[in-house]
């Protein structure tokens, strides 16, 4: 009590956080009960109770099985590459010598990060197109043009590749500050017993530096079932619903284009429940290999 007294200026900055995430977070739970209705907007809540059978049909439904497939196909390759990807950036601009070409450098991958998935989607439309600039440098090396948003085979491999190339600078980042704090004469005495950049690499940095990766890869499970939603939307069309649907774009139509409100309803339930499980054991792992803790 004396902590909180002294402190109470604190805590009372924290009121207006609080107020949001209490109307904007908990009230609407209460909503999760069309789950297990027979919604009807005329009726509201008072819709008739159907118990598990908005579930029962939802895992009965081949294209949400298939859904939950493409959803972790394509999150766990961008949780790979999201990981793999900026720490060998970060490795290459370590090497630089030149700060202020680093300095450039880490600026230009960054910069892509700040930017919104709906202008992202405008250039990448432009770029990937079957005449944009993409199909014509391989136009000129004799390969076909290739339909990256509308051959569902590649699409996925689109969607994993854009996300990691607009997400990757804030990841180097990180790992950059990582490497900052590793000490200069650990790597001074590699090289007066004759080691190589390549070995203090192997032997010094990336031991050094591997706290810090599994850290980042065991927080990012709790993402696990999210794909991207706001990247997907953007780019996909109904061509490639069979490779490209992952949950968050199946609720949308379901719940807002199909209005089956209870359906909808029910997968996001199912999804915010893995997730939660997920971010839980991703906390424990956290905690257990890398031996950070929130609380």
């Amino acid at each position: 009590m004396k902590t909180l007294k002294r402190q109470w200026q604190y805590h009372a900055m924290l009121i207006p956080g609080v107020i949001l995430v209490f109307i904007f977070s908990y009230i609407p739970l209460y909503g999760l009960i069309i789950a297990f209705q027979e919604y009807n907007p005329g009726t509201g809540f008072a819709s008739p109770w159907v118990g598990l059978d908005n579930f029962t049909y939802l895992f009965s439904q081949p294209a949400f099985v298939k859904t939950i497939w493409n959803t972790l196909y394509i999150a766990c390759f961008k949780l790979i590459g999201g990981v793999v990807v900026p720490v060998i950036v970060a490795l290459l601009l370590n090497e630089l010598v030149s700060e202020k070409i680093k300095r450039i450098f880490q600026t230009l991958v960054y910069i892509p990060n700040f930017l919104s998935w709906v202008i992202m989607a405008g250039v990448l439309m432009e770029i990937l197109s079957r005449n944009g600039a993409v199909n014509q440098v391989l136009g000129m090396i004799g390969i076909e043009p290739i339909s990256f948003l509308g051959d569902s085979g590649v699409f996925p491999w689109t969607m994993i590749v854009t996300d990691i190339w607009k997400g990757f600078g804030f990841g180097t980042v990180v790992y950059l500050a990582a490497l900052s704090g590793i000490d200069p004469g650990l790597y001074e005495s590699a090289m007066m017993d004759g080691a190589k950049r390549w070995k203090q690499t192997i032997y010094i940095t990336i031991p050094l530096l591997m706290p810090t990766i599994i850290l980042m890869f065991v927080l990012s499970l709790g993402n696990v079932l999210s794909a991207g939603f706001d990247q997907i939307f953007n780019l996909y069309s109904p061509i490639v619903y069979e490779t490209g649907d992952v949950i968050d774009t199946y609720v949308y139509r379901l719940g807002i284009q199909q209005a089956q409100y209870s359906v909808g309803t029910a997968v996001g339930l199912f999804k915010s429940v893995v997730s939660c499980i997920l971010v839980g054991l991703s906390y424990f792992l956290a905690d257990k290999v890398a031996g950070y803790r929130v609380f």
